[in-house]
């Protein structure tokens, strides 16, 4: 009856429109009517849901769920879930650091360590890994990818000891090493970061997208954000219906997205029929869109978090949250990843998921809430001042207020 008549529609209308300081206020209201027109108490609460933002994510029910607990009775690399499931914590890499940029590699793969991750590597230019080693002992550097000017200066060398043109052959070798240099450690991955600090070299970029490549034919799920974006926008076939890669852009590498895939602007008012619509036409993959609020989607459904949060955006927040989105797909993967764990991701989040939902839609939502938490810690003790750096030390803290490790 009120489904026929458009009430419930225009209810769900009112309550997604409602400003956030009055919208508790709005929902009491609606229930009341739904509870006065309603003689079943039956489809009450599917009622109430339905008045209900859909799109909002319970991102801190979703982090207890599949944060790991800590056993001290485990070595190195284990965590408990519960009394019946007992899994590995994980090993991230991040692609990317190049002369110009060696903050953002750091920020991604030292946020992974701080969230749980067991080990975080990062594979960059030789320029950019002392750098990077000197920012942290935590990390494992290494330094094997190559930029164009690295190539030229071997040819020039081959010039002056009297040997032919460096050739194409020769420059295929180059790139083969470097593809070689990160198959070998493929295998002990959990989640790759492509793109921190990558820059725009071509030949390094050349090498960056046989590396994902490699990852796809090694089944190994991975974040692409900053220069990967880049790669991809131009080359979408990299990412194309690989339902475990997951896109992180800001509002000018999705507005990027947009024109390249759905060739029409970015609509704010339809974000989120944009977006699945975006999402979709890249084949399934999982797309996080940074902003005011996050909005994830896989081409299927749409998630929104908008808890928490800072006025201040300081560069650099966007590397975080590619770490930790790493490491919470991970954990969610594995939570999911056979049929007695089944059984508890589906018994602990089945209040507010359907089956379809997928761990790495569960990751993003995980990484956003803790990010905008820890945004938010930072933001009360520093103000203006906070940095990049203050965040990094607020995710610890963040995790703790959620999750309490005992």
């Amino acid at each position: 009856m009120l489904v026929k008549h458009g009430v419930i529609s225009a209810l769900t209308r009112s309550t997604s429109h409602s400003p956030s300081s009055s919208s508790s206020t709005v929902l009491r209201r609606q229930q009341f009517l739904v509870r006065t027109l309603c003689a079943s108490k039956t489809h009450l609460p599917k009622l109430i849901r339905a008045m209900s933002s859909t799109s909002e994510a319970d991102a801190e029910s979703v982090l207890r769920t599949v944060t790991p607990s800590l056993d001290p009775k485990r070595h190195k690399g284990q965590a408990v879930l519960s009394l019946l499931v007992t899994v590995t914590q994980w090993k991230i890499a991040v692609i990317g650091g190049c002369r110009e940029y060696t903050g953002a590699p750091y920020f991604a793969a030292i946020s992974a360590l701080k969230i749980g991750a067991d080990l975080s590597h990062v594979f960059c230019t030789k320029d950019a890994a002392p750098v990077i080693k000197s920012y942290s002992p935590e990390l494992i550097v290494h330094p094997v990818l190559e930029e164009s000017y690295t190539i030229s200066f071997h040819n020039l060398c081959l010039l002056l000891s009297g040997c032919s043109q460096f050739s194409e052959e020769e420059k295929r070798k180059v790139q083969d090493k470097v593809i070689g240099e990160v198959d070998k450690w493929m295998e002990r991955f959990d989640c790759l970061v492509i793109g921190p600090g990558l820059g725009r070299d071509p030949f390094l970029l050349e090498c960056v997208s046989k590396i994902m490549l490699l990852a796809k034919k090694s089944n190994v799920p991975f974040v692409v954000d900053g220069d990967g974006l880049f790669l991809v926008t131009n080359s979408i076939d990299l990412v194309k219906s690989y339902p475990l890669a997951v896109l992180t852009p800001n509002v000018n590498e999705y507005k990027r997205l947009v024109q390249k895939v759905l060739n029409c602007e970015v609509d704010e008012e339809k974000a989120e029929d944009q977006l699945r619509s975006l999402a979709k036409q890249i084949g399934g993959v999982t797309i996080l869109r940074k902003g005011k609020s996050d909005l994830i989607s896989n081409g299927e459904i749409v998630k929104s978090v908008s808890i928490y949060g800072s006025p201040r955006r300081c560069g650099g927040q966007g590397d975080i949250l590619s770490g930790s989105v790493a490491v919470f797909l991970s954990w969610a993967q594995q939570l999911k990843s056979d049929p007695e764990r089944k059984l508890l991701f589906y018994f602990t989040l089945s209040e507010n998921f359907s089956p379809s939902e997928s761990p790495v839609i569960l990751g993003c939502i995980a990484a956003s809430g803790l990010l905008r938490k820890a945004a938010s810690l930072a933001f009360t003790k520093h103000k203006r001042s906070t940095l990049t750096s203050d965040i990094i030390e607020c995710l610890g803290k963040s995790l703790e207020d959620i999750c309490p490790a005992s």
